[in-house]
């Protein structure tokens, strides 16, 4: 009969060899250890079986994604090209139709774009390459980028007077100014006409925190915790038009280069959401 410290070493000794991917039965009798080998090397075989099967789901997910990317994008390239042909043509009692074509196969194309990305970060098709680097940059061409959109709606997207040209941080300049624009794509989206967007920076202890503050419909309490899941849409966001990917996607670009994003809201009166940048 093996003793206590004998099996608490053995076990000891499994869980290296485990984690060192190295681990074999040693002990093939009656015994209490040979039984807890035995249930152990089941444990990492079902392990092993259970991450190739989701490694598998997940290639095979990489792969259709890609397929449809590919396949659809000469269609909907020549959807949108003839719908904005015939909207030159249209009379007034077709136009409207026409156009809700156009801008419906714009959505498809923004949505199997954005899929394709997101596919292609989790399965690190796309590795990040964090910088470390100028902030302001960063923040001064994503509002060049959403100022016409911001127009159209009359909408005011304006800096929140401040220095920031020595605050630095490491970021994926190309990825981080997604995840920016999204989050600026949605404060514009869902603010009131005239309405304003302020972004401020400011360089806190171990990160840089960028602002984007909307004067929006708000997010409800209970909604917060799920915003940032794929697909997820809340209850204030369905007048506007929109997929539900854009915040998963922010949430996952800023993970990869080991930030977060967060949310807060006062009741009917906008929302502000932070984006936290590594400063080393």
């Amino acid at each position: 009969m093996f003793g206590t410290n004998k099996i608490i070493a053995r076990l000891d000794e499994m869980l290296t060899d485990a984690i060192n991917g190295s681990f074999t039965e040693s002990c093939y009798d009656e015994t209490e250890l040979s039984r807890l080998e035995s249930k152990f090397r089941q444990y990492l075989t079902g392990k092993e079986l259970a991450t190739e099967k989701v490694k598998t789901e997940r290639t095979a997910i990489k792969e259709l994604v890609t397929n449809i990317s590919h396949q659809t994008k000469t269609p909907l390239a020549n959807i949108c090209l003839y719908t904005q042909l015939l909207e030159e043509i249209s009379g007034e009692e077709t136009l409207p139709y026409v156009r809700q074509i156009r801008l419906q196969a714009e959505k498809l194309d923004f949505l199997i774009r954005t899929l394709t990305k997101i596919s292609r970060l989790e399965s690190d098709m796309i590795r990040l390459s964090p910088k470390y680097q100028p902030v302001f940059p960063l923040v001064e061409t994503a509002l060049q980028e959403i100022r016409g959109q911001a127009d159209a709606k009359t909408v005011t997207v304006r800096m929140a007077d401040m220095d920031t040209d020595e605050i630095r941080a490491s970021y994926d300049a190309r990825w981080t100014k997604e995840a920016l624009g999204n989050l600026l794509d949605n404060a514009v989206k869902y603010s009131p006409k005239a309405g304003t967007v302020t972004v401020s920076v400011t360089a806190l202890e171990m990160f840089v925190r960028i602002c984007v503050e909307d004067e929006g419909p708000g997010i409800p309490e209970e909604e917060r915790a799920q915003i940032f899941e794929r697909f997820y849409r809340g209850k204030n966001a369905a007048p506007e038009e929109g997929n539900g990917v854009g915040l998963y996607l922010t949430r996952m670009i800023l993970q990869r280069e080991n930030g977060y994003v967060k949310v807060s809201c006062e009741k009917s009166r906008g929302s502000r959401f932070y984006l936290y940048l590594p400063r080393v």
